[in-house]
């Protein structure tokens, strides 16, 4: 039987709950609901984790899986289906027809056009839905199969043009299927398990949903913005403003699984609907259009103007569409930009007809306009382009940009700041910015819900939550009990336990180039401050003058082995850290310098910025201390809790984290991704140490060779250092970043091939695994009802170890929703963790007792964080994996039309999930880490 509430110390509280993407609010679909005691039973003794095993062939539980038999994840697998994020009820009955348009190679603006003609329109009646792509749904059914050419020059009413093609266009329906919502009602009751049919008529259901929005809004993926809204500018020719994001879900009630729709605020970056020549001088940072054009000259490379770093960033504006007007108001062109040609309107030239005497002669681009349409060219010498359509090329100041249209590139540092700054809003401000987009949902007035029968009530859905006791800080001269704050300081507070090896060998390099020049004096007297507030933390200084180093920021990786060797000589010693002080954020340098540290001397490094080493503030120095502790061995605090106060905290028997986490290259670019793994390496877990590698090309499960080649000497470490030769009694697996879609293949291939490298040290070991998948990549935000106080900050987010487990959770299985973090700014985004496997039988309240307090011992922070600490680290060291590249001296990715990360690889394919085994993708290795200081088994990464 679950525990009694009092038993945890925990209060209850009222929230609304709202649901979005990349992070902010909770739907809506429903009354009020309140958490009921059989709901609160389910939860404790983890009884809802049956209906996710029952969804898998074979009873499939982490050690006999059903794939041992043969080759690991093989086509001819049954199909599995894990319920999307999407889910809506329906009381009604579809037919689908399968659509075939033309050879199936038009585009899908052709496709959309043809679908939308009038002759068609007319041939099947009101009320159809089309996916854009081979299935239509109607509430009709087909008695025959339909066969339509369309001419879509008719069906405009105008006369196919003399020497052009045929507009004529073959379409082909005919019944498929029919869509039969018993069965999802009857997932929905607990009388049959997941299968295709129900995936049917949630599919059905989502594409209802999107259809008159899709047709109003402007559509990516699903997420629609208006247009004319208000913008806000990030520079660079790009523009941010926001719109609204839903989908469909099932969801967990004490009345029984039911279907919402999950609403929230949705922030989107375009290009600014501005002149295509300003939105050129933006994008390349030019003052003026004098400067663009200075910017744009050939260089003397062969290549000419193609090889203009200028020339290059044009390259994005491929695909975008423009209007031209120059024909006059009433005659606005719109044409999609194919390519920029290395000839400005004055060179560009070609052979232009005379009709009156029937002869050709050449004529500039720039002589054209002026003779044809009276327009002067303002800036002739701006590249022309060329279009898509029939290759019309046109000057640049005569295109202008249409609204709304993507911005898929990565944003640089200050636009992602200004980013920031605009995305970030309040719980009120989001909450009216929700209110913002269900009135552009509209439901009640959407003819096609209308047409279908579906009715969504737009209220909030009300939830229970509990709050969980936070733990005390527990520091090397006593305990801090931040309470409900979640915030501390490190005021008088002397690290848990400070760098075992006394400081003795370490030096201090001053990196000189862009920005102010650092002076002796000052760093001086920063260092000495340094030396003694972090002995004041309890750190262990031998040397109190560090040797110390110049060196311009042209070379530093020439700067890192000068600085190795001034410390090793002055100490006698190999360096255990080495100091970097920048003049600003270059991230070149910076990569450099943690390359040259960690892959050819095998020492750590910090590194910081001169405007704070300048500055000497006593809190930037204290917030730099734990960096600087961990990656000396040491560590900031432990959290203790009612039941963690022993010497092994929460854990009855020798444990072991483990996090694993994929970084991928930005949009639009083409670059390995980065797995990462971490383990702790102690028995309280406070410690961990990472190792990274690359891993495909967007392949998002972690290959079997990476696995063996990161986790067995770290695994050996632990074995040899904390289990005392022993293995661990129970292993805990935390993975960031999978979908939903996703789960089976963490458990079927990444757990798979843990086990496996386990059973090659001892065939019959057979540690009993608990597995979680953590997510902040969902739209579920909680709002605390404003009349409960003592639910929510001064901020208007839920407290510090708010944990939701009904309401907006999965029916069956077991997830839950924990915010373990005070938010600074915005609007709290909790963690929404799902237990995939738990052979190892530990409780809810446990589980996320552990999730909760161990927020309190991340090693850099005076604040609980968001995330499960493991988790954290794998995402730290997976975005510093770059580093380890020899052949990236910048962001670690290139342009797509460019050669490969790290100039090696020789395979690259569109794929982008799979097998973990799979080889077709293949990036060169990172540069290793040597181990003579032992630092693969430190925080190098934190």
């Amino acid at each position: 039987m679950p525990a009694p509430a009092s038993k945890h110390n925990q209060a209850e509280e009222h929230l609304s709950a709202h649901e979005s993407s990349c992070g902010d609010e909770l739907s809506s679909s429903a009354s009020a609901s309140h958490l009921g005691s059989a709901v609160s039973q389910a939860s404790s003794d983890n009884t809802r984790s049956a209906g996710f095993y029952q969804s898998f062939p074979g009873n499939l539980d982490g050690n006999r899986d059903p794939m041992d038999v043969g080759e690991r994840n093989p086509p001819t697998a049954p199909l599995v289906v894990i319920p999307r994020n999407l889910d809506l009820g329906m009381g009604a009955w579809s037919t689908v027809h399968g659509v075939n348009i033309g050879s199936g190679i038009e585009k899908r603006g052709l496709v959309m056009r043809i679908w939308k003609s009038k002759a068609l329109s007319k041939e099947l009646g009101p009320g159809w839905i089309f996916d854009g792509n081979k299935l239509a749904w109607s509430l009709t059914k087909l008695e025959r199969e339909i066969r339509m050419l369309i001419d879509l020059d008719a069906d405009k009413g105008r006369p196919t043009r003399p020497g052009a093609r045929e507009n004529t266009h073959r379409i082909v329906m005919k019944l498929t299927n029919t869509i039969h919502f018993e069965t999802l009602t009857a997932y929905l009751q607990s009388t049959c398990t997941f299968d295709n049919a129900c995936l049917e008529a949630i599919n059905f259901s989502d594409h209802l949903l999107r259809e008159l929005p899709s047709q109003k809004y402007t559509q990516i993926k699903r997420s629609f913005f208006a247009r004319g809204h208000d913008r806000f500018s990030l520079g660079g020719g790009v523009e941010a403003f926001k719109g609204v994001y839903q989908s469909l879900r099932v969801a967990h009630h004490t009345s029984g699984p039911r279907l919402s729709v999950n609403v929230d605020v949705a922030n989107g970056t375009f290009w600014t609907a501005s002149e295509l020549h300003v939105a050129a001088r933006e994008l390349c940072h030019a003052r003026d259009e004098a400067g663009l054009i200075n910017a744009l000259r050939p260089t003397k490379s062969p290549k000419g103007l193609r090889d203009s770093a200028a020339f290059a960033l044009l390259k994005r504006f491929r695909k975008l569409r423009v209007i031209c007007d120059h024909r006059g108001a009433e005659h606005k062109d719109e044409h999609v930009i194919d390519k920029f040609l290395p000839q400005n309107a004055r060179e560009y030239e070609f052979e232009l007809l005379d009709k009156a005497t029937n002869t050709s002669s050449k004529t500039s681009l720039y002589d054209y306009f002026s003779r044809k349409y009276n327009i002067r060219l303002r800036f002739p010498d701006l590249p022309v382009l060329r279009t898509t359509k029939k290759g019309t090329v046109l000057p640049m100041e005569l295109c202008k940009i249409v609204q709304n249209q993507r911005f898929p590139f990565k944003m640089d540092d200050r636009q992602t700041a200004s980013m920031i700054k605009f995305a970030v809003t309040p719980p009120a401000e989001r909450w009216k910015a929700i209110e913002h987009g269900l009135n552009m949902l509209d439901w009640k007035n959407d003819n096609y819900l209308k047409n279908y029968g579906m009715l969504i009530n737009p209220a909030q859905i009300q939830v229970k939550a509990r709050l969980l006791q936070n733990p005390k800080v527990q520091f090397g001269n006593g305990a801090n009990d931040p309470r409900t704050s979640g915030r501390w300081d490190l005021k008088g507070k002397k690290f848990l336990k400070p760098n075992p090896r006394p400081l003795k060998s370490w030096g201090v390099c001053v990196i000189t180039g862009r920005g102010p020049t650092a002076d002796k004096a000052t760093v001086d007297r920063f260092i000495q401050e340094f030396v003694k507030i972090y002995a004041g933390h309890g750190g262990h200084v031998e040397n109190k003058n560090p040797a110390m180093h110049q060196h311009p920021s042209h070379d530093a990786g020439k700067g890192v082995e000068e600085t190795w060797n001034k410390a090793g000589n002055q100490a006698q010693a190999r360096p255990q850290i080495l100091v970097f002080i920048v003049p600003d954020k270059d991230s070149a340098v910076y990569l450099r310098i943690k390359r040259s540290c960690e892959c050819r001397y095998g020492v750590v490094s910090q590194v910081m910025q001169y405007a704070h080493v300048q500055k000497c503030q006593a809190q930037y120095i204290s917030n730099v201390c734990m960096k600087f502790n961990a990656k000396l061995g040491g560590t900031t605090c432990r959290a203790v809790g009612t039941k963690s106060a022993g010497a092994t905290g929460l854990f009855s028997v020798p444990t072991v984290c483990i996090g694993a986490d994929v970084s991928h290259a930005a949009p639009g670019m083409v670059g390995a991704s980065m797995a990462a793994m971490t383990v702790s390496t102690d028995t309280l877990c406070t410690r961990y140490a990472a190792a990274c590698e690359t891993n495909g090309q967007r392949l998002e499960m972690i290959t079997a060779k990476n696995i063996e080649g990161m986790l067995k000497p770290l695994l050996q470490h632990w074995v040899g250092n904390v289990g005392g030769g022993r293995f661990p009694k129970r292993i805990f697996y935390f993975r960031d970043g999978v979908s939903e879609g996703q789960y089976q293949h963490v458990l079927q291939q990444e757990v798979r091939d843990i086990k496996a490298l386990l059973r090659t040290a001892d065939p019959k070991l057979d540690i009993p695994f608990v597995v979680l998948v953590a997510s902040k990549r969902h739209h579920i935000r909680f709002f605390p009802k404003a009349s409960d106080a003592s639910a929510a900050d001064r901020n208007g987010n839920p407290l510090p170890g708010t944990l939701v487990e009904t309401g907006v959770t999965h029916p069956f299985e077991n997830d839950f929703y924990l915010c373990a973090h005070a938010a600074i700014k915005g609007t709290a985004r909790p963690v929404h963790y799902h237990v995939l496997l738990n052979e190892a039988k530990v409780t809810n309240e446990e589980l996320q007792t552990l999730l909760y307090e161990h927020s309190y011992q991340y090693i850099r922070a005076t604040t609980p964080v968001s995330l499960f600490p493991a988790v954290y680290y794998a995402h730290l060291a997976s975005n510093r994996a770059k580093a380890h590249d020899a052949n990236i001296e910048g962001s670690g990715i290139v342009p797509s039309s460019g050669s490969q990360s790290g100039g090696g690889s020789k395979k690259v394919s569109s794929q982008t999930g799979g097998s973990s085994d799979d080889t077709s993708i293949d990036f060169p290795q990172l540069m290793p880490m040597p181990n003579t200081d032992g630092i693969q088994s430190s925080m190098w990464y934190i």
